[in-house]
């Protein structure tokens, strides 16, 4: 059993394996107290006036307490995460880090801005952590970019995956979690999907180019279609002849 845990850590894509050994890490030491989660959650204030910097990256590192929340939030992180960087971005490992990147920016300027929002302000406030935001934001990410898949919800009902961040989100209504989480995630993945896919369609620009120093952190290996050696094609049959 360890054995196949560490097989299945060692294949991880290093994108995901590493935000999912970091989120693990820091939610379990949070909950054994060796770290504080005052010093992750997100406070513009003191990224401004304090000049801790951190907390930009660590509000998506902790995933709240260890429970039932906790497990499914792993389950897509591993899941989603593992499949975008092994298929959709197979190859292109700086530009699955610069889509993360994106989403968390996105997530990050929501917030700060919804928090000088009237009548709104309040709601944001008590978003402090956007680690389930940008797993969400993944999830949608993932079910555009793989709508005709046939899923199933704990075996009670089936649906394509276009429709799996609805369903996710009436159930997180459902069990009493706050849905602005998950909206979140959905219009960051949204934002990333429309110009990414859809707005280079329309006008044949791609304003969501990788720059190339986040390229050069990353040395992606060519990804190349083997052909089998020693294989001929025979010619194409000699056009016949009708004589009349």
């Amino acid at each position: 059993m360890a054995q196949a845990v560490e097989e299945w850590y060692k294949q991880m894509p290093v994108i995901t394996r590493s935000y999912l050994t970091a989120a693990i890490v820091t939610t379990i030491g949070c909950s054994l107290d060796i770290i504080a989660p005052s010093h992750l959650y997100l406070n513009p204030r003191l990224v401004v006036q304090k000049y801790e910097f951190w907390r930009l990256i660590t509000n998506f590192l902790y995933f709240r307490k260890m429970d039932l929340d906790f497990m499914f939030h792993m389950f897509f992180l591993a899941r989603y995460c593992k499949l975008l960087e092994e298929n959709s971005f197979r190859g292109r490992t700086a530009d699955f880090f610069y889509m993360l990147l994106f989403g968390a920016s996105v997530l990050t300027g929501i917030v700060l801005v919804g928090g000088m929002i009237p009548y709104l302000s309040e709601s944001f406030a008590k978003i402090v952590f956007l680690s389930n935001s940008l797993t969400f934001m993944m999830v949608y990410v993932w079910s555009k970019q793989n709508p005709f898949i046939h899923m199933s919800f704990l075996g009670l009902f089936t649906f394509t995956a276009a429709y799996l961040p609805w369903v996710l989100l009436g159930f997180s209504v459902l069990v009493g979690a706050s849905a602005w989480v998950d909206l979140l995630g959905m219009i960051a993945g949204h934002a990333y999907y429309f110009l990414e896919d859809v707005y280079p369609r329309m006008t044949g620009r791609r304003p969501l180019r990788t720059p190339s120093f986040i390229k050069a952190l990353f040395a992606d290996d060519p990804v190349v279609v083997a052909r089998p050696a020693n294989v001929r094609f025979a010619q194409p049959p000699a056009p016949e002849l009708h004589q009349d």
